[in-house]
């Protein structure tokens, strides 16, 4: 609903007096107003086109007001109605709202409760309107590698979603491993200069000697060795957008020249003394405080704030720990087609070392022990035991610390006779209820399953025993079934 607009509010009643006292109301209100007669005459009008808001009177001829109430949100369940009666009652209340009315009134008519139950029902239409058409674009701004939906992540979707279309410069923060490289192709991906080249370059990686001329450029015969010319990272991405990673190594004595090439749009290449004209978009990363470096005069200040006119933080991974399943579910398939293996996933044990694990490495560390257990593991789970081994002590220390025991799962495990994966899988969810103090929701979460199918897994073991106590019952007296001593034995 464009809220810049007069609303219409279209009025249902088959009183002719009452309809017309409200028209009356609407329009000294400063409502548009359409009537109808009964529910009938409502739908028919639906159909011709969108209100944005129904009265609509509860006993009519033809169509009730619950019919038609029902008919026209099968139709278009966006517009808001708002039930009138002289026949109140609980049941035809909660039969009005369960059929999808927005709000119940009584007549005669309190004027201020309609007054405010009208600006809700086209406030509510309007935030509905705004948030869908939100999700609509910030759907746009998803790319398949950026996993993750937790707060944090959604938050930073939100921020690359805002700045993307725009061409301001962006420094994007964040540990390493963390997915810098990632956001800034999504921000390039989503610009106008899409079209355009994303042109990388990694200050950490080139020599100084030489990130003069892979920056600018250089002519033929600039320096020994330059036997061509060349066009350098600038004009490679001229209309499009460069990508400086690791920014904080990059050498005091550059950091002027880069200065000038962001601030003026002008570049001159190694051995020459033309400007040449650029148009490039900046974004640039780092792992690094360069607020701490400005300080300690290793960084220009200038140079900072050129670049940090919008700044995007990356969070680690111990900082949303709710997406691990979900990093963990996008690499599996992946990493066991390009290693040649079968995986279905892994252990209730192997997950709840990388929940617990601080990770770091952040999303890079996390892939790397993934594909490590996946070349490593015997069978189609991946298991604690092919992770490696700093993670595994990192957890066992923890446990250790936190009063829990300092049996490791697998020792544990290894105590049940002819034990089955279903066994494990077992074990390790009661001992999670147990740590949660039975929180089905933290347990699910801490397991990496649904809710649901927590329940679902704890309904079977209990029909399970329960069939086990019925066949101890029908036992005869003096057998045993199972390990259960002998009845009627102390």
């Amino acid at each position: 609903m464009n809220r810049t607009t007069t609303p219409l509010v279209l009025i249902v009643d088959d009183d002719a007096a009452h309809r017309m006292m409200l028209v009356t109301l609407m329009e000294e209100w400063g409502y548009g107003v359409e009537e109808a007669r009964d529910g009938l005459e409502a739908v028919e009008r639906i159909r011709r086109g969108p209100v944005d808001l129904i009265l609509m009177d509860l006993r009519m001829p033809r169509l009730d007001g619950i019919e038609a109430t029902r008919a026209i949100h099968e139709y278009n369940a966006a517009i808001p109605i708002i039930i009138l009666t002289a026949y109140s009652s609980i049941p035809s209340a909660v039969e009005a709202l369960k059929t999808g009315a927005f709000d119940y009134l009584t007549k005669p008519i309190d004027f201020e409760a309609l007054k405010v139950g009208m600006e809700r029902a086209l406030e509510h239409t309007h935030l509905r309107s705004e948030n869908e058409e939100l999700k609509r674009q910030l759907a746009r701004f998803q790319i398949p590698e950026m996993v993750g939906h937790g707060t944090a992540m959604k938050r930073l979707s939100e921020m690359i979603a805002l700045v993307a279309p725009t061409e301001v410069t962006v420094l994007i923060t964040g540990e390493s491993g963390t997915g810098k490289g990632l956001v800034a192709r999504a921000i390039h991906a989503h610009s106008v200069r899409r079209e355009k080249p994303l042109v990388d370059v990694n200050c950490a990686a080139i020599p100084e000697s030489l990130i003069e001329s892979e920056l600018f450029g250089h002519e033929k015969g600039a320096f020994t060795g330059a036997d061509r010319l060349r066009r350098g990272r600038f004009s490679m991405a001229d209309g499009g957008t460069l990508f400086l990673d690791e920014i904080g190594e990059l050498p005091l004595s550059m950091q002027a020249k880069l200065l000038r090439a962001i601030q003026e749009g002008v570049i001159q290449r190694v051995g020459s003394d033309a400007a040449l004209r650029v148009d490039v978009r900046i974004l640039a990363a780092t792992n690094r405080n360069l607020e701490k470096m400005v300080a300690e005069g290793t960084f220009r200040e200038d140079l900072f704030y050129r670049l940090n006119v919008m700044s995007l933080v990356v969070p680690p991974l111990r900082d949303r720990p709710e997406d691990i399943p979900n990093l963990v579910s996008h690499f599996l398939p992946h990493l066991a087609e390009k290693n040649h293996k079968r995986v279905k996933g892994l252990t209730p044990q192997a997950l709840d070392l990388f929940l617990r694990y601080p990770w770091p490495g952040n999303v890079r560390e996390l892939e790397n022990a993934l594909e490590r257990a996946v070349i490593l593991m015997p069978g189609e789970f991946v298991s604690e035991r092919e992770l490696p081994l700093p993670l595994q002590t990192f957890v066992a220390e923890a446990r250790a610390c936190s009063g829990e025991t300092t049996k490791t799962s697998q020792e544990t495990l290894t105590e049940i006779p002819g034990k089955t994966l279903e066994d494990m899988e077992r074990l390790k969810i009661f001992q999670t209820l147990e740590e949660v103090r039975g929180n089905k929701s933290e347990a699910a979460r801490r397991l990496g399953i649904t809710r649901r199918t927590l329940k679902l897994k704890l309904k079977k073991y209990e029909a399970v025993e329960v069939e086990k106590e019925n066949a101890r019952e029908a036992a005869p007296f003096g057998t045993t079934t199972g390990n259960q001593p002998t009845r009627g034995m102390v």
